[in-house]
């Protein structure tokens, strides 16, 4: 069944697939490059990571990136499903050590890789480094706090919901939407885009109230999409914290209903934000190409999403 829903939701988006020309090597230097930072990929960690296509998912929502760019967005982009797993499951991460990565992983971005936070070392901290060089390097500096704090409002947010789940507290309909807003790490994708095109934004104008708005729904999108294509896996492990499972608590429905529920606001999401990116005004010369390549970024995340979600390991979807 969420095989079938979640390809019914593909066949139905307008927003045209991309897909990086680099996407293919980048993967196999990605697979290369892991074990010298020390992340531990023998022959299991090799085959979980691999099929997963990290390097494919940053490919789908940067096509345009230069090669030594999306490699860079590839060690992000891992950075990020690394904290993920060690957050999410049955062997996640107590809230106290959640907490200890998300300040330490906050102040290296802020202060810079001298700058030590008791909590937060090893591996998932030189990963970090590494893939924040380039971009700590050539981005300017309202760029990089920007950036940051997308990275503390998404971390916080896997930080609220670690507590959430250990309490044992399952979450509304209404509560679920805007923590998952953090969760799903889409607000730091989108600043992303500026570095993969070379076309920073300023502050006004990424701030601009109908441009947050293009992002707050594409987020959405990609974040029930996500629900459904990891429902099985939620239903064992994440307290409730799966907008289908609060859905169906909240509304006293089967589960199979909730799906449908999610596949039809999901739809109607889709709608409005084709709506709204088509709705966004001129803001001059000056700005209107870097603008441009803002919106078609975001929806490149929200198709890739769902391109890469299909085609990766990480979410086998079951029939």
């Amino acid at each position: 069944m969420i095989d079938e829903v979640l390809r019914s939701l593909r066949s139905g988006c307008p927003i045209p697939p991309r897909l990086s020309p680099y996407a293919g090597p980048v993967q196999e230097w990605l697979l290369d490059r892991l074990p010298r930072l020390g992340l531990p990929l023998d022959a299991v960690g090799r085959q979980r990571l691999g099929p997963a296509l990290f390097a494919r998912y940053a490919g789908r929502l940067y096509p345009d990136a230069t090669e030594p760019d999306l490699r860079t967005l590839a060690l992000i982009f891992t950075w990020f499903f690394l904290v993920d797993d060690a957050c999410d499951g049955p062997d996640r991460l107590p809230p106290e050590r959640v907490a200890a990565l998300r300040d330490g992983a906050t102040a290296l971005l802020r202060d810079g890789p001298r700058r030590r936070h008791p909590g937060f070392g090893g591996p998932l901290r030189r990963l970090l480094v590494v893939a924040w060089r380039p971009a700590r390097h050539r981005m300017p500096a309202g760029w990089r706090n920007r950036f940051t704090d997308a990275v503390a409002h998404h971390l916080e947010g896997t930080w609220r919901e670690a507590v959430s789940i250990e309490s044992g507290r399952r979450p509304s309909v209404a509560e679920y939407v805007q923590l998952r807003r953090a969760t799903s790490a889409a607000y730091v994708s989108y600043p992303l885009v500026e570095f993969a095109t070379g076309r920073p934004l300023p502050d006004a104008v990424c701030h601009h109230p109908l441009l947050r708005h293009v992002g707050t729904v594409g987020n959405d999108l990609i974040s029930w999409y996500n629900d459904i294509a990891s429902l099985d896996r939620d239903r064992v492990t994440s307290g409730g914290h799966n907008l289908v499972l609060a859905l169906a608590a909240e509304r006293g429905v089967p589960v199979e209903t909730a799906v449908e529920l999610v596949a039809q606001r999901w739809r109607a999401e889709l709608d409005r934000f084709v709506a709204l990116r088509a709705s966004v005004p001129s803001f001059g010369p000056t700005w209107d190409p870097a603008v441009a390549a803002h919106l078609d970024g975001v929806a490149n995340a929200v198709r890739g999403t769902v391109d890469w979600t299909m085609e990766s390991a990480r979410y086998v979807p079951t029939a």
